[in-house]
């Protein structure tokens, strides 16, 4: 108790939040699952109330699962998702109380003390929170008491109230895992005899601590109320919004420019404060007919500098249709990523991020995604010494290194007549006949015996360096295990 007033903790569960947040926005009738891959299978992870009622469980094998119940449906579990979700329902939670914290990966944890007469009492504000979840579509399991571990307690087995200061009776018949415990802690105190809460705190101390440490006594006080235990509530994350009312509509582009310059140096501002860089923007137009008109601008590299991103923005503005006037603007950066600052040379151009600036006017036109770079690729088989990746969402990494040159372009093996481990001195490729003027090698490049591959069943191929006297300059290999020539590759 604390100036009077008696401490009261709500613990809300939500055992079924990632498969909830699913169906609330695709609602299915009949068993679903999420789906999740551990330890290289793919299994249930989170199940609706069908899916349970049908005899499938959490942690079963898809397969297995399918076979058990054809009619299963089932989707990717998607967790960064399920903890913004968790987020939207710590924030809808502030309406009963301002100290709210996240209680793992599926739970809400909240001090409630001295907000309960709002309501009408703890019993009208349980009431409200239950019919608010279940109109949202979200199974919720609540438990109430003095302490967190008892709250959550009640919360995961059973659900109940604990009356203020009255504790073990509520929790005592309770099984020890209602503590927080480990499943293997608690399966060895379930093998002593200690199933329930009630027994457990009956028992010496001394040797409860000699055999499990100091976590069980811990664990069981935290719950009691005999040590402390705090709710840290989580701060609101950084809103990178402004937003702007005219008193007279505009429709040039120049005055739309100039208001969005405005807005970006605010939000910049912001961004430099949490040195974060936006890699989203969008800007919101609205029409004094209330109609609204969105651009949005998608950045190649994390930027906050407003004279570099206002540029971008104009051809976006330039397609807005004005109307009768726009009488207010909105930016909101909805995408931001960590860009701490730099130390600044002498040795500094001034001219940095001009390619990103082009990757982002033409991302514009054609989309950011199609805009690739080559990557180089941890593999010495040619086929596979690089990768494509997207330029706007990967950083320029060294060139190659390799001590003997590779050519700059690569195509699939083309067979050539010729014999024996040497170079041939005269062949015909590509309906040309070709003499060979000099010849470098060879360099034996063996498969990589870990993965499958078609091209490769041939064995060890022994690549060679080719400069004809006609001025091509090829790159052959030989395979010594199933004798043959081919032709892969050209030296610019």
């Amino acid at each position: 108790m604390l100036d009077g007033i008696q401490r009261r903790v709500v613990s809300l569960w939500f055992p079924r939040l990632a498969s909830d947040r699913v169906l609330r926005h695709r609602p299915l009738d009949g068993p679903f699952a999420l789906t999740l891959k551990q330890s290289n299978a793919n299994r249930l992870y989170c199940l609706n109330t069908e899916a349970t009622h049908q005899g499938l469980h959490q942690g079963m094998s898809h397969s297995d699962a399918r076979a058990f119940c054809p009619r299963l449906q089932t989707a990717r579990a998607d967790l960064l998702q399920d903890q913004r979700f968790l987020q939207i329902l710590r924030r809808w939670a502030t309406r009963y109380c301002p100290w709210i914290g996240i209680e793992g990966r599926d739970g809400l944890v909240l001090d409630i003390s001295g907000s309960a007469h709002l309501f009408g009492g703890e019993d009208g504000m349980l009431s409200d929170m239950r019919a608010r979840l279940m109109r949202a579509g979200l199974t919720v399991q609540i438990g109430l008491a003095d302490t967190r571990g008892a709250a959550w307690g009640l919360a995961h087995h059973g659900e109940g109230v604990a009356p203020p200061g009255d504790i073990l009776p509520a929790l005592q018949n309770l099984p020890v895992a209602a503590l927080r415990m480990d499943e293997k802690t608690s399966t060895a105190l379930t093998r002593l005899g200690l199933r329930k809460i009630g027994e457990l705190a009956a028992v010496p101390r001394a040797p409860l601590t000699r055999r499990f440490g100091p976590d069980v006594l811990m664990r069981l006080d935290q719950a009691l109320g005999q040590q402390p235990e705090e709710i840290m509530p989580l701060a609101d994350p950084p809103h990178y919004g402004v937003r702007m009312t005219l008193p007279e509509p505009i429709g040039l582009i120049s005055d739309v420019m100039a208001g969005t310059q405005r807005l970006l140096t605010r939000v910049c501002a912001k961004l430099k404060a949490q040195e974060m860089g936006a890699r989203v923007l969008m800007i919101t137009l609205r029409r004094v007919d209330q109609d609204y008109q969105e651009v949005e601008l998608r950045l190649a590299r994390p930027m906050r500098d407003p004279h570099r991103i206002l540029p971008l923005f104009e051809r976006g503005l330039a397609e807005v249709d004005a109307g009768f006037g726009i009488d207010q603007l909105r930016l909101e950066a909805i995408q931001v990523e960590p860009l701490p600052a730099q130390q600044v040379t002498h040795v500094s151009t001034g001219r940095k991020g001009q390619l990103e600036d082009l990757i982002t006017r033409i991302g514009t036109r054609i989309g950011l995604e199609n805009i690739q770079r080559f990557l180089p690729a941890d593999s010495h088989i040619p086929e596979r010494s690089f990768i494509i990746a997207p330029a706007a969402y990967s950083v320029p990494a060294n060139g190659w290194t390799c001590s003997n040159p590779r050519p700059l372009c690569l195509f699939p093996p083309e067979p050539i007549a010729a014999s024996g481990p040497h170079p041939p001195k005269r062949f015909r490729w590509r309906r040309m006949f070709l003499t060979t003027g000099r010849a470098t090698g060879p360099e034996r490049i063996a498969p990589e015996w870990w993965l499958e591959d078609d091209n490769w069943r041939s064995g060890l191929r022994d690549y060679w360096r080719i400069e004809t006297t006609q001025g091509r300059r090829l790159w052959l290999f030989y395979t010594p295990q199933n004798p043959g020539w081919f032709v892969q590759g050209e030296f610019p």
